[in-house]
């Protein structure tokens, strides 16, 4: 149930999944960077940032009910699970839980989408 009572229910579990995802990979992000092999993991840092963006975008836009929601979910399925794969390659407990949570986004997301 949204915050108001205009807001759109249907999309609650979407919106919850993509502010948990949020979530995961800026704190995976954060973790990455103080790791001791941050060179190795830029295209992991820049895929989790690219993430959490659409992430955020994807509860703002359903937040409001837009006619953009779809498209955008569908968009931010298709990132999430590329953040997933890559944060799969990094054996770190904060990286493998990521990508769980990803993927749940992920999958939220590509039911929204329709």
């Amino acid at each position: 149930m949204g915050v108001l009572s205009t807001s759109p229910s249907n999309m609650d579990t979407c919106i919850e999944a993509c502010f948990q995802c949020l979530r995961a990979c800026e704190e995976c992000l954060t973790a990455c960077l103080q790791e001791p092999d941050v060179q190795t993991r830029v295209k992991c840092i820049q895929t989790l940032n690219d993430c959490a963006e659409i992430c955020n975008q994807s509860v703002q836009y359903m937040s409001r009910n837009s006619a953009f929601s779809p498209q955008l979910c569908g968009l931010c399925a298709t990132i999430c699970e590329q953040c997933a794969e890559e944060c799969e390659q990094l054996k770190d407990t904060h990286c493998q839980e990521c990508a769980k949570i990803c993927r749940q986004c992920a999958e939220e997301c590509r039911k929204m989408a329709g």
